[in-house]
C-alpha cells in the first residue's frame, strides 16, 4: 500500500504522487523470471513492503544475469517472460497491495555478440555517420580515421579468419554488417572500406573512439540528451508507467549522462508528477544532491555510509589503519586514492583522456589530467559557476596555474568539452576509488563500500542525527539501502567486520607471502563466517579482489603464478572470536533498525529480511531464498531462536508498521541520553509517537561497565515497547519521564516504542 500525497479537490486532475513506504529488490534472470517473482508476491506482500523493485526488464544480452546490458529498448525481455509476463506480475502484485518500481538504464546499451542484437548499432556500423541512428552514440569518427574501433576480437585481427558471406563479415562467433557495395572487394580493401575496424580487445585502452560505461567496451554510451534518442529509448518504459504497470523508476548511473538535470526534467515531464523517481548517485560525504533535480532523491548509498559509520569505533579504526600500514607497507588512504586515480586515468581510461586532450589541445593536456585526478566528487554539472577550489589548487601545483585557468575557461564556454570532462570524471572516480583503491586500502573492509570513505570510516551520533534531519527536511521520499546488487559485502557481513573496530587486537597479524592479501582474506573470512559453500565463495571473492587491486595481477594482465596462490589464503572458514559475537548481533540488529526507521524509503534486498551474508558479485546475485516458514512461525507467536530470526521479526514488524501507520514515519528529532554511557545509545523519534533506540559500540560498552546509571529523557507521554517483535511475549512495561536505559532496553540491543 502506497502513500498518496493529499491533493486538493480543486486540483483533482493532478496525478496522485505515489511514494512507497518501502521497497523489496528482486534480481531477475532467466532462472528467476517474472513467473518466479509472481510466485513470491504473496510472501513479499506479507513482509509489509509497498513496492516490488525489479532489476532491468528490457531486452538484454542472452543469458545476462543482471540485465544492464540492454539490446532493445522497445521490448520487454523475452527470457524473463516478455511483456505478458511483466503485466501478469504487475497484476498479481497489485492484487496483493504492491506496486512495481523498474530499474532503467539510460546511459548505455550492449555491444553484444552477435552485434545484430543491437539494431541501432548494427545500422551505424553498416551506414556510418549518415545513418539515422548515428545520433544515438558518442562516436569520434575523426579520431578513428572515419571508422569505429570495435574491440571485440579475442586476439590480433591478423590472426582472425575473416570472411565475407551474404553481406556479412564473419570472425568466429562474431558478425559484422558490410557497407553497401563492398561485399565483392578483396579482403584488405573490404576492411578498409567499412565504417568500423574489428580489433583485439586490448586496443580499447588507447584507441577506443566511442564513449562507454566506465572501462567496459561491451557497453556503449547512449546520447539520451538528444530528444529523438530519449523518445526512442524510453517509449516502452513510459508506456508501462502510463498503463500503471509501474509506479516508480530507479535511474541507473545518472552521472554518466551529459546533463543529468536536463534528462531528469525531460523524464519527469514524460512520466508525470505521480511517478516516484530516484537516481543512483554516489554522494561524497559533504556533497549534496542538486536541489533542482525533479526526483525524490538518491537510491540511498549516502544513507548506507551513515548507518555503517555510526557503528564503527573511530579509535579502533585508526588502530587498524596503523596496524595495516605496518603489516603491508602500503600508503595511507589519501596517497592510495591519488595513486589509483593516476593509474586508472593514464591506463584504463587512456582513450577517454586522449579524447579530452584532443578537444583541449596538447598544451592543456597535463592540466586536464591533473584536474580530473584532484576532483573531490564524482563530477561537475552544467551551470555550476566554478570548480572546487582545492582541486584547482592541487592541479595548478602540478600543471601550472595558467594551464589550469585555461581549462576552467574551456569548461565554462564549451558545453561539449564540459560534458565529456564530467562523464570521464564520473568514470574515473568509480573505477579508481570503488574498483581499485577500495581493494588496496583494506584496514577495515566494512568501510570500503559504495559511497563510503575508508580514510574516515566512523560517523558520530551527532553527524548521523544531522544527516537524518536534513533527509527528513529536504528529501523525505529518497531511497535508503544497506545491501544491494552492487555492494561489495552485504550489510550483515559488514556488521561482523566492523565489530573488529571495537577490538582491533583481535584482528591479529595474519601472515603469508602477501601480507595485504592475508589481511583481506582474514577479514573477509571473519565477515562471511562458516556458511554453506564458504570456501569456494571466499576464493572467488579474493581472486576478484587481487585483480581489482592490481598490485600483483589484474584483469587485463593476469599473473597466473600469483593467482594460483590466492586460494591458499582461504583456510577453514573463520567465525568471529566469541567475545565479539554480542557486538556482531548488536550491529546487525542496530543497523537494521536505523535503516528501517530513519527518514527515507528503505529497500530490502532479496533475502536480506533475515541474516544475509554475501560477498561481491556474482556472490550477491545468487538466487534468493525466502524464509517463508520462519516468518510464519514467528507470526504464530514463536520466539526468535537466533539473530537471523531476530532480524526477520524486526524487519517484518517495522515494514508492517510503515505500511499500516505511515504517519508515524514523518519528521525526525534526536533524543539524547545522559550519563556515563550516553554515547553508546542512538535514539530518535519519528512522527507523533514513534521512538527507536539502538546500542552502538556494544563491545566497548560492556568493557566500560555497561549502561550503569545512563538515562534517556523520554518525550512527553507514556511509551510502550513494540519491539523486539515477539507476539507471544509478556506485555511490555510502559515508560515515561526519564528512563534508565538498562530498564528501557531490558537486555536487548535495540528497541521500538509507541506513545499511547
Amino acid at each position: 500500500m502506497s502513500q498518496p500525497h493529499a491533493t486538493p479537490e480543486s486540483e483533482s486532475d493532478v496525478p496522485t504522487v505515489v511514494t512507497p513506504t518501502s521497497t523489496y529488490r528482486l534480481q531477475l534472470r532467466p532462472e528467476f523470471p517474472f513467473a518466479a517473482a509472481e510466485a513470491a508476491v504473496p510472501y513479499i506482500a506479507s513482509l509489509g513492503v509497498s513496492h516490488l523493485h525489479l532489476s532491468p526488464v528490457l531486452e538484454a544480452v542472452p543469458g545476462s544475469t543482471h540485465g544492464y546490458d540492454v539490446t532493445d529498448h522497445s521490448r520487454v525481455r523475452a527470457e524473463l517472460g516478455g511483456e505478458p509476463g511483466l503485466r501478469a506480475l504487475s497484476a498479481a502484485a497489485r492484487a496483493h497491495g504492491l506496486g512495481l518500481v523498474l530499474d532503467i538504464v539510460p546511459n548505455h546499451m550492449a555491444v553484444p555478440t552477435p552485434l545484430r542484437l543491437n539494431r541501432p548499432l548494427w545500422e551505424v556500423l553498416r551506414e556510418g555517420p549518415a545513418s539515422p541512428y548515428a545520433r544515438w552514440f558518442d562516436i569520434d569518427w575523426e579520431a578513428g580515421g572515419g571508422q569505429v574501433l570495435l574491440p571485440v576480437l579475442a586476439g590480433p585481427a591478423e590472426e582472425c579468419e575473416l570472411r565475407a558471406d551474404g553481406g556479412v563479415l564473419h570472425c568466429g562467433e562474431q558478425q559484422f554488417p558490410l557497407r553497401e557495395g563492398t561485399s565483392g572487394l578483396a579482403l584488405p580493401e573490404l576492411l578498409a572500406a567499412q565504417w568500423y575496424r574489428p580489433a583485439w580487445w586490448r586496443e580499447a585502452r588507447t584507441s577506443l573512439n566511442y564513449r562507454r560505461f566506465f572501462t567496459i567496451s561491451e557497453l556503449i554510451g547512449v546520447r539520451v540528451e538528444d530528444p529523438e534518442v530519449f523518445t526512442a529509448t524510453h517509449a516502452k518504459v513510459l508506456e508501462l508507467v502510463r498503463d500503471g504497470v509501474a509506479e516508480g523508476l530507479r535511474i541507473d548511473h545518472v552521472d554518466g549522462l551529459a546533463d543529468p538535470e536536463e534528462y531528469l526534467r525531460r523524464l519527469r515531464a514524460a512520466a508525470g508528477d505521480g511517478c516516484w523517481v530516484v537516481v543512483e548517485k554516489i554522494l561524497a560525504r559533504e556533497e549534496r544532491l542538486p536541489s533542482a533535480w525533479p526526483v525524490a532523491g538518491t537510491t540511498g548509498y549516502d544513507a548506507l555510509h551513515r548507518v555503517d559509520g555510526v557503528f564503527t569505533d573511530p579509535e579502533g579504526a585508526a588502530e587498524l589503519a596503523a596496524r595495516y600500514g605496518e603489516s603491508t607497507g602500503l600508503p595511507r588512504w589519501p596517497e592510495a586514492a591519488r595513486a589509483s586515480a593516476r593509474e586508472v586515468l593514464t591506463g584504463d581510461l587512456a582513450a577517454e583522456l586522449g579524447a579530452l586532450e584532443r578537444q583541449a589541445g596538447p598544451e592543456l593536456a597535463d592540466a586536464v589530467a591533473e584536474l580530473l585526478i584532484a576532483f573531490p566528487v564524482y563530477r561537475p554539472y552544467p551551470g555550476e559557476s566554478d570548480l572546487p577550489p582545492r582541486a584547482v589548487e592541487q592541479a595548478a601545483a602540478a600543471a601550472g596555474p595558467d594551464a589550469v585557468a585555461a581549462v576552467r575557461e574551456l569548461l565554462l564556454r564549451d558545453p561539449a568539452f564540459a560534458a565529456r570532462f564530467a562523464q570521464t570524471s564520473a568514470a574515473l572516480r568509480a573505477k579508481s576509488l570503488e574498483d581499485r583503491a577500495f581493494y588496496r586500502y583494506a584496514p577495515l573492509l566494512s568501510a570500503t563500500e559504495v559511497g563510503g570513505e575508508p580514510g574516515r570510516p566512523a560517523v558520530s551520533a551527532a553527524e548521523f542525527h544531522a544527516y537524518c534531519a536534513d533527509l527528513a527536511r529536504e528529501w523525505p521520499a529518497a531511497g535508503t539501502v544497506l545491501s544491494t546488487h552492487d555492494t561489495k559485502r552485504s550489510a550483515d557481513v559488514r556488521a561482523r567486520i566492523s565489530a573488529l573496530s571495537q577490538a582491533p587486537e583481535l584482528m591479529g597479524r595474519p601472515g603469508g607471502p602477501d601480507p595485504q592479501l592475508a589481511w583481506v582474506a582474514r577479514q573477509t573470512s571473519l565477515g562471511l563466517g562458516p556458511v554453506p559453500g564458504a570456501g569456494p565463495r571466499l576464493a572467488d571473492a579474493l581472486l576478484k579482489a587481487v585483480r581489482e587491486a592490481a598490485l600483483h595481477t589484474s584483469w587485463t594482465e593476469p599473473d597466473e603464478e600469483y593467482e594460483a596462490e590466492v586460494a591458499g589464503y582461504v583456510r577453514a572458514p573463520l567465525d568471529l572470536p566469541a567475545e565479539l559475537a554480542g557486538a556482531a548481533r548488536a550491529n546487525l540488529l542496530g543497523m537494521t533498525l536505523l535503516h528501517l526507521a530513519m527518514p527515507g524509503v528503505p529497500e530490502v534486498y532479496q533475502g536480506a529480511e533475515t541474516e544475509y551474508r554475501a560477498l561481491v558479485d556474482p556472490d550477491n546475485r545468487r538466487p534468493a531464498r525466502f524464509p517463508r516458514r520462519t516468518l510464519a512461525r514467528l507470526d504464530a507467536g514463536a520466539a526468535p531462536e537466533d539473530p537471523a530470526e531476530e532480524k526477520l521479526g524486526l524487519t517484518a514488524g517495522l515494514l508492517r508498521l510503515r505500511r499500516d501507520r505511515p504517519e508515524l514515519f514523518r519528521g525526525y528529532a534526536p533524543v539524547l541520553a545522559r550519563g556515563p554511557a550516553a554515547d553508546h545509545l542512538l535514539a530518535f523519534t519519528r512522527g507523533p509517537g514513534l521512538l527507536v533506540a539502538a546500542t552502538r559500540l556494544s563491545h566497548r560498552l560492556a568493557a566500560s561497565g555497561g549502561w550503569r546509571d545512563t538515562r534517556l529523557p523520554l518525550p512527553p507521554g507514556t511509551w510502550t515497547r513494540l519491539a523486539p517483535f515477539s507476539p507471544g511475549a509478556e506485555p511490555a512495561v510502559p515508560h515515561s519521564g526519564s528512563a534508565e536505559v538498562a530498564a528501557l532496553l531490558d537486555g536487548h540491543p535495540v528497541g521500538v516504542w509507541l506513545r499511547r
